[in-house]
């Protein structure tokens, strides 16, 4: 209980952490200085000097009782440093908070010297004025404060103070240009992660920038494969085009037949898989981001299936606000995710929700839906559930939600596949964080 205490009480950061690395130690090598120092020296060597005037009170007091006469106990009081005078009852036993050893002083002389009633450290600048019941009566003695404990003691506090301030305000300032270089780095990949590629130059630590070039490294060799990826494709895309034209015109011109039109509609489904799985493959990795709003990608979605007289309605559109995102991408995504909703169901609800944290993009059908143990299995490329899904509009090749998933994972998002407690089918939630 107590390790889960401490671990929720820690900051998050790595800066946060550093600084209670820092400030920890320091502040308590100065509280256990401190300590030492008020009690043990400061407290012992104002007890030790006010034994010894406790004890010159007492040697004039003897002096004052054996002669009975005030002014033979000045002869010895003078070269002592104490005045004495009578008591007009304005001595009190006080102190200021702040005078740490007044609490010594006062208690030692109450000790040592039983006739005294009250000790005064604020009746009169530099003194301490002692009220002693004497054989002559209420008198009063000013014995010198320096003479009763140490002067000024509190600079030490005050130096030592200072210097822990200022050692720490320079240590903070020397860590937080320590961790400039692993906020950008931080900075960089998870701008990355979301598909964007900001500037990055390589600082900091020996540790830094190792970390920085490995990320460097990796970043443009993702960036290769992508390339090299979309050059092959593009390659594949122009080998298979030819055969496929090629077969198209030879069964154009064959004698109509039953055979004809099978292997014509072989012909065409083997060219929309071509197409949907380049599509999947080429992910429009190289479109740069921009600054739009989602609200009005997603209207645009739906307006655009309506218009084409399909049972496309927009539901929950709630917040407002721009991000840097892929639009091409992320039409793509709504429209495969569209497309899938009304090929397994008759209609589909489009929705857009910002807040603070995250982008929602939502496509629910009134369709059949996915059990939650094929939800995970489903995102695979060419996956398709032709016994758990009615198709009203034929066969697809099973990539419509692989490329959402792909679209989302570019933008630093997930795609998550739950059930429509409104249209009663699936319901597919791309969520992007901001």
């Amino acid at each position: 209980m107590i390790t889960r205490g401490l671990k929720a009480s820690m900051p998050r950061s790595l800066y946060g952490r550093a600084v209670l690395i820092v400030l920890v130690p320091v502040m308590t090598i100065l509280l256990v200085v401190t300590v030492v120092f008020v009690q043990r020296l400061y407290e012992g060597v104002t007890n030790q000097m006010s034994l010894g005037v406790s004890k010159e009170i007492l040697l004039i007091l003897d002096r004052l009782e054996q002669t009975g006469a005030l002014e033979f106990a000045l002869e010895v009081a003078a070269p002592l440093g104490v005045e004495i005078a009578s008591d007009d009852g304005t001595v009190e036993h006080r102190r200021d908070w702040i005078d740490l050893s007044g609490r010594t002083v006062q208690s030692t002389l109450l000790e040592e010297v039983p006739a005294a009633r009250a000790v005064d450290l604020n009746g009169r600048p530099g003194f301490a004025r002692v009220a002693i019941d004497s054989t002559l009566g209420p008198i009063v003695m000013d014995v010198p404060r320096t003479r009763l404990s140490a002067r000024n003691p509190h600079q030490f506090l005050v130096l030592i103070g200072v210097t822990a301030f200022l050692m720490s305000a320079i240590a903070l300032i020397y860590l937080r240009n320590q961790m400039r270089p692993i906020r950008r780095l931080a900075r960089a990949a998870e701008a990355f992660g979301k598909g964007r590629v900001v500037p990055y130059r390589v600082a900091g630590a020996t540790e830094v920038r190792a970390a920085g070039s490995a990320f460097l490294n990796m970043r443009d060799r993702i960036e290769r494969q992508i390339e090299q990826r979309t050059m092959m494709l593009s390659g594949v895309s122009h080998d298979l085009r030819t055969p496929l034209t090629r077969m198209k015109l030879g069964l154009s011109l064959m004698e109509p037949g039953a055979e004809v039109e099978d292997m014509t509609r072989d012909v065409e489904d083997m060219e929309q898989m071509l197409e949907a799985f380049l599509s999947f493959a080429r992910g429009d990795a190289q479109e740069e981001p921009e600054r739009i709003d989602p609200s009005e990608l997603a209207r645009d979605a739906v307006d655009r299936f309506a218009r084409a007289g399909m049972q496309v309605h927009a539901r929950v559109f709630s917040g407002e606000g721009t991000a840097m995102l892929r639009p091409v991408a992320l039409r793509r995504a709504l429209d495969n995710l569209i497309t899938n909703a009304l090929r397994y169901g008759n209609e589909a609800g489009v929705s857009a929700v910002i807040d603070d944290e995250a982008i929602r993009l939502i496509v629910e059908d009134s369709g059949p839906g996915i059990s939650p143990e094929q939800r995970e299995y489903v995102l695979r490329a060419f996956t398709r559930l032709d016994d758990a899904r009615n198709q009203n509009e034929g066969s697809g090749v099973g990539l419509g939600l692989t490329i959402a998933a792909d679209i989302a994972r570019q933008h630093g998002g997930k795609l998550n596949l739950g059930e429509s407690t409104d249209l009663g089918g699936l319901r597919v939630e791309i969520t992007i964080p901001k």
